[in-house]
């Protein structure tokens, strides 16, 4: 026996917790323990943090059986697919005459006013324009800022120029792009190559022979027989957006490509030809 317990009458009273047994802890009744786990439940419902560890494996069980669900069931679906329809790409359009500066020119204005993707080509060798008398025309070549050749006309005779159109033109052509270009240079692969005289439309199809057709791209070349000048540039032009809107609205333009031009031929004079080609 400590000897300071007998002297120090704190020590020699026993604590009385280690008085209580096992026993002493009180259990709870089932009715107590359905209450907390009901308490633990309408806790959690409210939203607060969830303390009770035996509610995890249940969440986690119905998480598993929500993402197996799922997995087999698919993505879900709109219930009516009828007004849906894959994607179809923007045809791009190119136009075509011999200079790239009048017929070419307008129809990609037009176009690209109404907001189609367009290009626009000339085949000549060179860019050649009326000038002071028919055997004196003015030649520039191909790359020559449509701005430059406005500056030089416009000094060489104002006057001559206003009067027969090609400022006017010229004008209109450098607001937009920056020079004519040439067809058998250019890379872009276009859906639609729209020619505005036959003998376009012939180098057009000599061109993509020639070429081999390595990509196995179609493009349907379509001419138009414009004659060169302003005035039937600008009727052909109406006659270029209606077709424009025509093949772009079909699904199918291998398909419906005949009814397409044959609509066309009714409802403007100038005559067509149709070919198909590959890049």
């Amino acid at each position: 026996m400590d000897p300071r317990r007998a002297r120090d009458p704190r020590l020699a009273r026993v604590d009385p917790r280690l008085q209580r047994g096992p026993s002493a802890l009180p259990t709870p009744s089932p009715q107590q323990q359905s209450g907390s786990l009901q308490g633990a439940t309408q806790w959690t419902a409210n939203g607060a943090y969830m303390t009770s560890q035996s509610m995890v494996p249940n969440v986690l069980v119905q998480q598993v059986d929500t993402d197996s669900e799922n997995a087999i069931a698919g993505p879900s679906a709109p219930a009516n697919n009828a007004g849906y329809s894959a994607y179809k790409p923007r045809p791009l359009f190119c136009v075509v005459c011999a200079s790239n500066q009048n017929r070419s020119m307008e129809g990609h204005h037009v176009l690209q006013k109404a907001g189609y993707r367009v290009i626009s080509y000339g085949t000549g060798s060179a860019v050649r324009l009326p000038g002071p008398s028919i055997d004196k025309p003015n030649i520039y070549s191909f790359g020559t800022p449509y701005n430059s050749i406005y500056e030089e006309l416009n000094a060489k005779d104002p006057k001559l120029y206003t009067a027969n159109g090609l400022l006017q033109m010229l004008d209109r052509n450098r607001r937009i792009k920056l020079a004519p270009e040439r067809w058998q240079d250019s890379k872009t692969v276009a859906d639609v190559v729209i020619t505005c005289e036959e003998r376009c439309f012939d180098a057009v199809c000599d061109d993509l022979l020639s070429r081999g057709g390595d990509f196995n791209k179609p493009v349907h070349i379509i001419n138009i027989e414009i004659k060169d000048n302003h005035e039937e540039a600008l009727i052909a032009g109406k006659a270029m957006l209606d077709l424009a809107a025509a093949i772009e609205i079909s699904q199918d333009i291998d398909e419906d490509i005949d009814r397409i031009l044959q609509v066309q031929q009714e409802r403007h004079p100038h005559s067509l030809l149709h070919a198909i080609a590959f890049y």
